[in-house]
C-alpha cells in the first residue's frame, strides 16, 4: 500500500494494524468500539488512535465511538483492498509454494494471479490453481493481467535480479521474502519480512517478559559469555 500524501508515514504503516484488529472485533460481533479500547489493544495511546483515525477522515461518533464496520470499509477503501490487487509469486521454493497454497489472501484483498520461476525442472508444474511460468514471460503477463505487486521468494543470492526484472516489468510494489535487501527506483516501494529479525526480536521480548535478560557489566557487555570466550582465545 502506497500513502496518500496527505497522510503521514507512521499513520499509513498502522492501518494494517487497526484494521485487523478491527476485523477480529466484528468477527466477535462487535460493532463499536472506542480509540482507548483500540489503543490499548495495540499499545498505542487513545490520543495516537485519534490522530490516526482523523488523517484518513474518519472521526468517531460522541458516546458511541467508532462504528467498526464502517472504519473498516473506510480503511480498505484507502488501502484499495476493497477493489482488489492482483500479485504475482516469484521464485517457487518451499516459502513460494507456502504462499500460493494460502487460502486467505483473496479474502482479505489480494489474488495472486501468476507464479514465476527461472529453474526449468519446476516450469510447467502446478501449486494449486497456478503452473509455474517462466521468467521470460513476466513483462507479458504484468500487462496482460493486471499485475501492481509482486512477492518476492527466491533464494538470496537472485532476490535483486527478481526484482530488477519485476521493476522493468512495471510492478509498483515488492514484498520481499529474501534475506535480502532490495535497491528499487521511486516510485516502486520494496518492504521486508525478516522472518530471523522478528524471532530474535521474539526471543528478546520473552526473556524480557520472563525476567530472564542477563545482567550486563554498566559500561558495555565486558563480562558476557560471548567476550569470555573470545579472551580464552
Amino acid at each position: 500500500m502506497t500513502s496518500n500524501p496527505r497522510i503521514p508515514r507512521p499513520t499509513a504503516t498502522r492501518v494494517s494494524l487497526y484494521l485487523r484488529e478491527l476485523e477480529r472485533r466484528l468477527e466477535q460481533g462487535e460493532s463499536t468500539i472506542r480509540s482507548r479500547e483500540l489503543g490499548h489493544s495495540l499499545g498505542l495511546t487513545d490520543t495516537q488512535v485519534r490522530k490516526d483515525l482523523g488523517h484518513i477522515g474518519h472521526l468517531g461518533f460522541p458516546g458511541v465511538g467508532y462504528r467498526i464496520e464502517d472504519l473498516i470499509a473506510r480503511l480498505r477503501f484507502l488501502s484499495g483492498t476493497d477493489r482488489g490487487w492482483r500479485a504475482a509469486v516469484v521464485g517457487v521454493g518451499n516459502v513460494g509454494r507456502a504462499l500460493l497454497s494460502y487460502d486467505r489472501f483473496e479474502a482479505e484483498g489480494f489474488r495472486i494471479v501468476a507464479a514465476f520461476d527461472d529453474d526449468p525442472a519446476k516450469i510447467g508444474q502446478r501449486v494449486g490453481d497456478h503452473q509455474i511460468l517462466p521468467m521470460d514471460r513476466l513483462r507479458e503477463l504484468v500487462h496482460e493481467r493486471g499485475i501492481r505487486i509482486a512477492i518476492v521468494a527466491t533464494p538470496p543470492a537472485a532476490a535483486q535480479e527478481a526484482a530488477d526484472a519485476l521493476v522493468d516489468a512495471g510492478i509498483s510494489g515488492i514484498l520481499n521474502f529474501a534475506p535480502w535487501r532490495l535497491e528499487v527506483p521511486p516510485p516502486v516501494v520494496a518492504t521486508e519480512v525478516d522472518l530471523g529479525m522478528s524471532l530474535l526480536q521474539l526471543a528478546l521480548q520473552v526473556r524480557m517478559a520472563t525476567g530472564d535478560l542477563p545482567e550486563l557489566a554498566e559500561h558495555g557487555a565486558k563480562d558476557s559469555p560471548m567476550r569470555a570466550r573470545s579472551i580464552r582465545r
